[in-house]
């Protein structure tokens, strides 16, 4: 049975109840107004007019048909289907309630109900609206994404004019032209020009990254401060903003251990409903008190409804999947959200996981009589016509180092062993040692003894040669990010093991594992025995979560207990991992746990006190306490069921505020500027 009850299967979304329950309200008013029993509890007088007798049968049957429909039609398709659940309860309660009644009115019965009939339905739209209503602002990221895509695009034509198309036009290899301020229409690569891009809406991070030629830019990004020119890559449902939401899509509709648990207790709780309303009518029936009977059970039947019970998990999983997704965690498996709070140890693949994947200068050694803007100019000037990315690395710190450079003529790749070019008269080289033995050149000692280090840590260090001359070296490291030191430390401080896999060589490794203090590190691995080391994890009884970039991870992801695909801003569709990070934070590592934990607590809470509230409210509701003068009246049951839904609806929604540590940014643009129409 769906935790939601046939509610939501049913189309009965909260605008439907909303309506609904305003106009039952404003019906019921006139039919609580002018019922005798209503007159005599609180001791009035309703002013008298003509035919005031039919108002309780002839709004009280508007109110059944017409208030009580979305119950009537849930609660025969629970029926059709053999999933009885909260719909057929409620549908039991009120038919009871217009029967007996409207057998009063026909002067068969002795027991007129429409004023309980009228507040019951009326508080149930109530509970239901307040329901949907929830559950359509925690799906408010999803429902936002249809409204990213721009409606449309300019494309460029050969001529170099452009002409304004729908985005649904565009095809690969199209070249679009982004103006400032202006959404990207489809995933590509900057084909020209450069710009801050607002990536809040795929990453959460709120700070714009700069772009330029090369670079790939994601659909529904915005464009901040001057125009691109980008090369179409993927259009439609290939673009990571469709990945995105198939994510959230499947991680909507996937089912929790909890949700289980849940949905076990809500079709148990009908059962026992049932039988316990069947059990009240014959005890007050056999003790002579048919009308009585009547009232009690539909008392039972009333308060035993599995409201709350079925709201208890669907809409705190509805609430965590949002938030993680304003923030860039992508839940495709409930299950892996509610192992990720009991997970013992994280193993961190190294590149583009921890590092960035990318080399960048770590440092820069001089041979005696020259200085680092000598070296860091000459390298950066033969460097500037290379594509490699050791190249380019050396080309950009140098730049960011000189504003200007000297320009190198006549370049010349040395395969296998470096570049050449001219440089100011001067013929200058840079590579590594078969560069150097080719030149047959020494390396002075002191410049030997500063690479030395950086050589038995993995570094790559290229030496620049200028006339036969060594004159200095750069190191050049994969980038450890900032962020990976406060994720491993605060992963630490929370009780966990943080571990590091790689298939670098081990010098490379530990250096790396010793500047973020992890705890141990596996090196030279192959991608395909990656899975292995998680196995080993698991060995010692530990249970592990795979933090991976999805592509060569993939068995660990899916051997781990827990699989998390970092980095995934441009290839969402990652099936193997249980949680996706559009972002390369691995900081959300520890976001993720935090919600984990805080669902977890919000599921149990509300699962007690839904379960709870029935164990206390059935007996009193059969009329247990009747010999020593309490009976819970039928109106008041309704108003309890309704409140213990309310309760659990607000005890959800304080998940809302929780805070994902390791997350500076919680709320993407997209999250923030897009809600459901009846939110």
């Amino acid at each position: 049975m769906d935790g939601r009850g046939g509610h939501g299967g049913h189309g009965d979304h909260a605008a439907q109840f909303r309506d609904r329950f305003w106009l039952t309200l404003v019906l019921a008013v006139p039919v609580v107004v002018w019922s005798q029993h209503v007159q005599m509890l609180l001791g009035y007088a309703a002013p008298q007019v003509p035919g005031q007798d039919l108002i309780g049968p002839v709004l009280g049957s508007v109110i059944f048909f017409y208030g009580g429909w979305p119950f009537l039609t849930g609660g025969s398709s629970e029926l059709r289907s053999r999933t009885p659940g909260m719909m057929l309860l409620i549908s039991l309660a009120i038919t009871v309630a217009y029967v007996a009644s409207m057998a009063t009115a026909l002067g068969v019965f002795d027991q007129e109900l429409w004023w309980e009939l009228a507040l019951l339905i009326a508080i149930m739209l109530l509970g239901h609206w307040i329901e949907m209503r929830a559950i359509g602002q925690a799906q408010g990221a999803l429902a936002a994404l249809e409204d990213l895509l721009p409606d449309e695009a300019d494309r460029v034509m050969p001529d170099g004019s452009t002409e304004t198309v729908r985005s649904s036009d565009l095809q690969t290899d199209d070249l679009v032209l982004v103006r400032p301020g202006a959404r990207v229409p489809a995933d590509g690569v900057v084909a020209e020009g450069t710009a801050d891009v607002d990536e809040s809406m795929i990453t959460g991070e709120s700070t714009p990254v700069s772009r330029s030629t090369g670079d790939t830019v994601v659909a529904g990004t915005v464009v901040a401060d001057s125009s691109l020119r980008v090369r179409v890559t993927a259009t439609g449902d290939d673009t990571s903003l469709a990945g995105i939401r198939r994510l959230i899509e499947q991680a909507q509709s996937s089912r929790s251990r909890a949700q289980a648990l849940a949905d076990r207790a809500a079709a148990l709780l009908f059962y026992v409903a049932l039988a316990s309303g069947v059990l009240t009518a014959l005890v007050w029936t056999l003790l002579g008190q048919p009308a009585f009977a009547v009232d009690r059970t539909v008392t039972v039947l009333v308060i035993a409804c599995p409201h709350a019970l079925g709201l208890a998990i669907p809409l705190v999983t509805a609430i965590s999947t949002a938030k993680a997704s304003r923030s860039g965690i992508l839940v495709t498996d409930r299950i892996a959200l509610e192992r990720m709070r009991t997970i013992d140890a994280v193993l961190f693949d190294k590149t583009g996981t921890l590092t960035r994947g990318q080399h960048v200068v770590a440092a820069v050694g001089t041979a005696p009589g020259h200085d680092e803007t000598e070296v860091l100019r000459l390298a950066g000037a033969v460097e500037a016509d290379s594509e490699h990315p050791l190249a380019r690395a050396i080309h950009a710190h140098a730049v960011e180092a000189s504003a200007t450079l000297p320009t190198a003529t006549g370049f010349r790749s040395l395969t296998g062993r470096g570049v050449q070019a001219d440089v100011g008269g001067r013929t200058v080289s840079v590579g590594g040692p078969a560069l150097l033995r080719e030149l047959d050149v020494n390396v002075p000692d002191e410049l030997a003894a500063w690479a030395r280090p950086w050589t038995e840590r993995g570094a790559a260090v290229l030496h620049v040669v200028a006339d036969e001359t060594v004159v200095g070296a750069v190191a050049l490291e994969d980038e450890v990010r900032d962020v990976s030191r406060e994720a491993v430390r605060a992963l630490q401080d929370s009780g966990v093991t943080v571990a590091m896999v790689t298939g670098d060589a081990r010098s490379v490794a530990e250096a790396v594992g010793r500047e973020l203090g992890i705890d141990e590190v596996f090196a030279e691995v192959l991608p395909q025995d990656k899975d292995a080391k998680v196995t080993e994890l698991q060995a010692r009884g530990l249970s592990v979560a795979m933090v991976g970039d999805g592509v060569n991870d993939a068995p660990a992801l899916s051997r781990a207990d827990v699989g998390i695909a970092i980095g995934a801003g441009t290839a969402v569709a990652v099936q193997s991992a249980g949680i996706v990070l559009a972002s390369d934070d691995p900081r959300a590592v520890l976001a993720i746990r935090t919600l984990s934990a805080a669902t977890y607590r919000k599921m149990m809470q509300n699962l007690w006190w839904a379960a709870g509230y029935n164990i206390l409210a059935i007996p009193l509701a059969a009329g247990v306490l009747a010999p020593v003068g309490f009976v819970l009246p039928m109106a008041l049951g309704a108003v309890l069921m309704s409140a213990s839904t309310v309760v659990v609806a607000l005890n959800a929604q304080l998940l809302r505020r929780v805070r994902l540590e390791g997350l500076e940014h919680e709320e993407p643009v997209a999250a923030r500027t897009a809600e459901p129409a009846d939110a």
